[in-house]
């Protein structure tokens, strides 16, 4: 059986399939390549008509990137997914503490999920930084908040928690936050690799050398 073994042939290959599923969307060139990483990553073309990129989210990400900023993300795999030696190329970092044991005691008694608790505890280090979630509403919801009542900034939410409590709610809470830029997908679709794509397409759209 012949088949493409390439991995870069088989990304190239892949976009071109997506393609034409986006035309539809008059999309410009960095929203395409964020769109097409993520029906990438889910496999999935219905992906489309349910992603939203606030109008100033691509400039502002790109822009934190450029300047070295930092990815907090919610867990791990989040972590994982995001080409960290790029972002190094940069100047940034990728942090997650879900598995931090002073993490777990804090949600233990504080009765919240340890996404939560992660991102209180990284507080004022949030702003101007990048925010990736892509598993616990929880970490969204408590994102949004730190924005609202405590004025952390992140420079760009990338909110796309998966599941069927609270994820569908902390999206639309999250497209209706008038402090951060945001991308996201509505409903419950989502996931750590799509969050992780995102960063990704952002990245590789400023510079496609891979490392």
């Amino acid at each position: 059986m012949d088949y493409i073994k390439k991995p870069m042939e088989i990304e190239t290959r892949s976009m071109e399939i997506i393609a034409p599923h986006l035309a539809p969307f008059h999309l410009n060139d960095v929203e395409t390549k964020v769109y097409s990483r993520i029906i990438h990553a889910s496999g999935d073309v219905e992906y489309a008509p349910l992603i939203h990129i606030h109008p100033d989210a691509i400039a502002a990400a790109q822009k934190a990137l450029k300047a070295g900023a930092d990815i907090y993300t919610d867990v791990e795999m989040v972590r994982t997914g995001i080409n960290k030696r790029k972002l190094a190329t940069f100047g940034g970092e990728v942090h997650c503490r879900v598995a931090d044991p002073d993490i777990a005691k804090t949600a233990k008694e504080q009765g919240i999920t340890r996404s939560m608790a992660a991102m209180r505890a990284f507080g004022k280090a949030l702003g101007s930084s990048i925010v990736a979630i892509g598993n616990a509403p929880t970490a969204l919801f408590e994102v949004l908040r730190l924005a609202k009542e405590e004025a952390i900034r992140p420079a760009c939410i990338i909110g796309i928690p998966v599941g069927f409590v609270g994820a569908a709610d902390s999206k639309e809470a999250l497209r209706k936050n008038p402090f951060v830029p945001y991308i996201t997908v509505e409903g419950t679709k989502g996931g750590s690799p799509i969050a992780a794509a995102v960063v990704n397409a952002l990245m590789y759209d400023i510079d496609n050398t891979r490392v």
